[in-house]
């Protein structure tokens, strides 16, 4: 394996400034696809990778983080990263994305992709929760909780509160969507029309939407995840006007 990482110095090479956790992504997909790696195989060790790209631990673990999440590559603790899928630069996922300069069509478009995909999700949670997910999920809202009441915004931390709940469906198709619509989800949580109170009215359906989950109620997962969305469509109306 080491003559096979040694041989990876002339494929890897620095990036130039940018997107870099994408950049990472695409150096892996060319790297996976040069190598010729096959199911079952290990990808080069971090440190390996930071050193050839030139990139922080950090910004690797993103890109694995990205494509584990899409079922490529899997992480198993002590070993290393291993190749579920092959993929190279043509048949690595693309991220589905809108092509608008118009922030309010784009939101509202994706909205109507997050109503279906978090009521469904939200109904599934409730079933298929455990206890564990259930200890994730409100550990999530209190540090949503904390970060409202501090600052009046909780945009990356209204995030991992959905992600939570996204994994308690114990489906990896539910983030793996997510991966795809990555660009358009995460504009709902970085204060879109510059306004920090974007659906900040949506913030006390995230206690009552836990506790749904947490009593294994799925219609009612599905009312308060409606109550949120709700909020949010109105906020996009009223603040792109």
């Amino acid at each position: 394996m080491s003559d096979q990482f040694n041989a990876s110095a002339g494929i890897l090479s620095l990036l130039p400034p940018a997107d870099r956790t994408a950049q990472v992504s695409e150096a892996l997909a060319a790297f996976i696809e040069a190598a010729r790696l096959k199911t079952g195989d290990r990808l080069p060790p971090e440190r390996h990778l930071m050193s050839a790209l030139g990139v922080g631990r950090s910004t690797i673990r993103e890109a694995i983080r990205r494509y584990q999440a899409l079922g490529v590559i899997d992480s198993r603790k002590g070993s290393g990263n291993y190749l579920l899928k092959p993929i190279s630069k043509r048949t690595v996922h693309m991220p589905l994305s809108l092509d608008t300069e118009n922030l309010r069509d784009v939101l509202l478009q994706t909205l109507q992709v997050r109503r279906g995909l978090e009521c469904e999700a939200g109904m599934v949670a409730a079933r298929m929760r455990k206890a564990d997910d259930l200890l994730e999920i409100e550990a999530k809202l209190e540090v949503m909780e904390k970060a409202h009441h501090t600052r009046g915004a909780s945009g990356p931390e209204d995030l991992a509160f959905h992600l939570a709940i996204y994994d308690a469906t114990h489906n990896p198709l539910f983030r793996q969507i997510l991966e795809q619509m990555r660009e358009t989800f995460e504009q709902f949580w970085s204060s879109p029309f510059e306004r920090v109170d974007f659906a900040r009215r949506s913030f006390p359906f995230h206690r009552t939407l836990f506790d749904a989950i947490a009593a294994g109620d799925p219609e009612s997962a599905r009312v308060e995840t409606l109550k949120i969305l709700e909020i949010v469509e109105e906020d996009i109306k009223e603040m792109s006007r």
